[in-house]
């Protein structure tokens, strides 16, 4: 019996409601997540996406949805298998023992199925065939967006392995990638450290490489999960008014705005600046080093960013018997054989040795390894080393130096020129006339200070192996009082100390030098 033209028109009026429905869910966040769970309430019977090998993409809750019962998933899966080998776009299938099937063919590549199991409603093939449309669309959308959070961190992965290499000295490796992801690392750069609100890094790592005309290699620091690491050519006049920006973006070093820091906390007031001198490429770790201190000026800095204006060169305290002492202290992690193959050998000890220095317990995110690897890994360095490298501020520092010498360029034919006789000591290397003068520059703009963030506060904190509690209990104040001197002395210097990579090994070598520790 055919329908009443009043059914008609109700059939017709609730189509367009299901179609309208369907509208507003698709605009939403989750768009196939909502339209399945309205698809599911709708004509009672779970609905779900099924791709054409029969794995379920999506169900009412999500991609892999464990809401969608196993029995349910496996009728989805084996009638979307059979339709596909059919051919056909559309069918019911099952309805023996089990409930039946309804599927439709979305408009994707690869071919991907709506299923509804055992519905209720009578007209439920017209309803899947207006849900299909706009559920292909938002799928395709979802999948264009998982694919794209893919690349992007497949490319901010690559970033770092550059930096991590370039950290690590392997600069030629480093060119070889950089040149295949853009831009070309340039020959003499600046380091600029950015620090920022955590939610907002990549964000912010994005408007800046926009400013910077794609001239930056930016990175969201692997250590530290508030900043933002920029690697840029020095900063140049920009381009001439007229200059045709094709050719502008061939430069495989284009240039910067002038004052790039300055745009930058103009652009996004959260952030602080620490901009390193301008180095050569292969001393990206000193750049790094740097921009870490000018950051710890620029927290307090009314302008919010800082330019590094010290040295930390510390090759000027060693002449031959310096790198032969370096070479001689770190001689059990040069000689050490491991035991199994799995285990760090000397280069990966000496690494860890280094990282943990520079980063202390972030050595590990730094490294790539657990925390309890990392600790083990210092507790072998201490048994190598026979100090605790681990505890002792003392061992730190001389063993920071010696690693400063062992891997300066001029070490090798320093150590082959060096004469024979006793083996040098740490108060030899830091007893002659260059060493002196070095360790009064140091410490020239503390004893300069007032003597709330002067020689005595920094002094009473490296003597407490640079612990805060310890040094606030021997200065007699609260550790938030001793944290605020340490932050003035911070400003005094231009140099990080609370923050790693810290001063803290050049100071207590200074002290040591000049014999007032």
């Amino acid at each position: 019996m055919p329908a009443s033209p009043s059914e008609v028109r109700a059939d017709r009026a609730d189509r367009a409601d299901n179609v309208l429905a369907l509208a507003r869910l698709a605009s939403r966040r989750g768009a196939v997540r909502e339209m399945l769970g309205w698809l599911t309430r709708r004509t009672g019977g779970p609905a779900m996406l099924v791709g054409d090998t029969g794995r379920v993409l999506a169900g009412p809750g999500g991609e892999h949805d464990p809401a969608v019962a196993r029995p349910v998933a496996d009728a989805a899966a084996d009638a979307a298998v059979e339709l596909h080998r059919r051919g056909a776009p559309s069918a019911v299938l099952g309805g023996g023992e089990g409930p039946p099937v309804h599927l439709i063919a979305l408009d994707t590549d690869p071919r991907t199925y709506l299923a509804v199991i055992g519905p209720d409603d009578p007209h439920c093939g017209m309803l899947l065939a207006d849900a299909a449309r706009t559920l292909a669309l938002c799928w395709r959308l979802e999948q264009a967006e998982r694919a794209r959070r893919r690349i992007e961190s497949a490319e901010e992965h690559s970033r770092e392995a550059v930096l991590h290499l370039l950290m690590v000295g392997s600069v030629p490796a480093a060119q070889r990638i950089a040149g295949a992801l853009r831009p070309a690392l340039p020959a003499v750069v600046q380091m600029y450290v950015i620090e920022c609100p955590q939610p907002r890094r990549r964000e912010i790592a994005r408007r800046i490489d926009r400013e910077a005309g794609g001239a930056a290699w930016i990175v969201p620091c692997p250590v530290r999960p508030n900043h933002v690491l920029a690697l840029v050519p020095p900063e140049t006049t920009p381009p001439a008014a007229g200059t045709d920006r094709a050719t502008a973006s061939d430069d495989p070093h284009p240039p910067l705005p002038a004052s790039l820091d300055l745009l930058i906390v103009r652009l996004v007031p959260e952030c602080r600046v620490g901009v390193s001198a301008a180095v050569a490429l292969r001393d990206t770790p000193t750049a790094y080093e740097q921009a870490i201190h000018a950051l710890a000026v620029a927290r307090n800095a009314p302008e919010r960013r800082a330019g590094f204006g010290g040295d930390v060169d510390v090759t000027v305290l060693a002449g031959p018997e310096g790198y032969l002492w370096a070479s001689e202290l770190l001689a059990p992690c040069l000689r050490y054989a491991p035991a199994r193959r799995a285990d760090p050998g000397p280069q990966e000890l000496l690494g860890t040795l280094g990282s943990w220095l520079s980063f202390g317990g972030a050595a590990s995110r730094h490294l790539k390894i657990h925390r309890n690897t990392l600790a083990a890994r210092l507790r072998h360095l201490d048994e190598l080393l026979g100090v605790e490298v681990s505890r002792s501020l003392a061992a730190q520092s001389a063993a920071w130096l010696a690693l400063r010498l062992h891997t300066a360029p001029q070490a090798a034919a320093a150590r082959a020129q060096a004469p024979p006789g006793p083996t040098a000591t740490l108060d030899t290397v830091l007893g002659t006339p260059a060493a002196g003068t070095w360790a009064r520059a140091q410490l020239r703009p503390l004893e300069a200070a007032r003597p709330t963030a002067g020689v005595e506060t920094v002094r009473t904190w490296l003597r407490a192996d640079a612990r805060l509690p310890a040094a606030a209990v021997a200065l007699g104040i609260s550790p938030p009082g001793a944290r605020k001197r340490l932050t003035r002395a911070e400003d005094v210097l231009g140099r990080s100390l609370l923050t790693a990579p810290s001063a803290k090994y050049e100071l207590w070598l200074a002290m040591r030098a000049l014999g007032s520790l």
